[in-house]
């Protein structure tokens, strides 16, 4: 979503706030598959040795329960209107860095080591977004984006089908590039045709990180194919077939926000949000 909301210049905090209802719509979908799953096949479900009463889950849970907190202060900041998304995000690392220290796995050792990943996760992103904006300004220069938006108004296509398109294309694209490339690379592009269909960009930003989750479970390159394989041990065709209900679930799930796009609208223009 800020990848998004850079290149397309809509607003980060209204981004978020709109992924709210369809992230519950689509954890709904997902959950309701597996319970329905799990009572089709009952004995392939993991039993657990004991019960435990809430005291003992709470004490297990210390760990988590201010990881949770802290991922809810900072998503609580921006959709309170309190912090931006740059500001929201220094508050999470300072937050960070307390948790970890109250826990006790702060040194110097981990601190070296994830300012490290940071950085070479900043360095990757910086790089795919000042060699896009190079991109981008090159397609401008040519009138690339105005030609093919215009070529592809003078197919007739109806915003429905243009989405549709849009959604095979990203499909195709998740077999051969991670999320954030597919995102940064295709803006150029896409985004004069989108305005030039009428379609809102603050919907389109969620339908977006939708169908790009969607592209990153399609074989035969899928990058969560791969995370699942190095959890699981279990060959890449068994994966991608296990995957394939989610897959249709986030369809499913695109198909809604579509026909009911307050679904992805409604919330943001309830807050104000810059």
């Amino acid at each position: 979503m800020i990848v998004y909301g850079v290149a397309a210049n809509v607003s980060i905090a209204q981004l978020f706030v709109a992924g709210v209802i369809p992230g519950l719509l689509l954890a709904s979908l997902l959950s309701g598959y597996l319970v329905a799953w799990a009572l089709v096949h009952p004995d392939a479900i993991p039993r657990i040795a004991e019960r435990t009463n809430f005291s003992q889950k709470l004490f297990a849970s210390r760990h988590l329960i201010p990881v949770v907190a802290l991922i809810g202060a900072v998503l609580g900041s921006i959709y309170a209107g309190l912090a931006t998304a740059t500001e929201a995000a220094a508050f999470g690392v300072v937050g960070a860095l307390v948790v970890s220290a109250l826990q006790g796995s702060l040194n110097w050792r981990t601190f070296s080591e994830s300012l490290m990943g940071a950085t070479r996760l900043f360095c990757m992103i910086a790089l795919i977004l000042s060699g896009a904006a190079f991109l981008t300004l090159s397609m401008g220069y040519i009138g690339l984006p105005r030609d093919l938006a215009e070529w592809i108004g003078g197919l007739g296509l109806s915003p429905f089908a243009l989405i549709v398109a849009l959604a095979a294309f990203y499909i195709l694209l998740g077999c051969f590039l991670d999320g954030i490339s597919m995102v940064v690379l295709t803006m150029g592009v896409i985004l004069p045709t989108i305005e030039a269909a009428g379609i809102d960009l603050l919907w389109f930003g969620i339908f977006l990180v939708v169908v790009v989750e969607m592209a990153q479970i399609t074989p035969p390159v899928g990058f969560n194919l791969f995370v699942l394989q190095s959890m699981t041990g279990r060959q890449i065709t068994w994966i991608a077939r296990q995957t394939l209900p989610m897959f249709l679930m986030m369809a499913a799930a695109l198909l809604l926000i579509w026909y009911f796009p307050g679904l992805a609208t409604w919330l943001p223009g309830q807050m104000k949000l810059g």
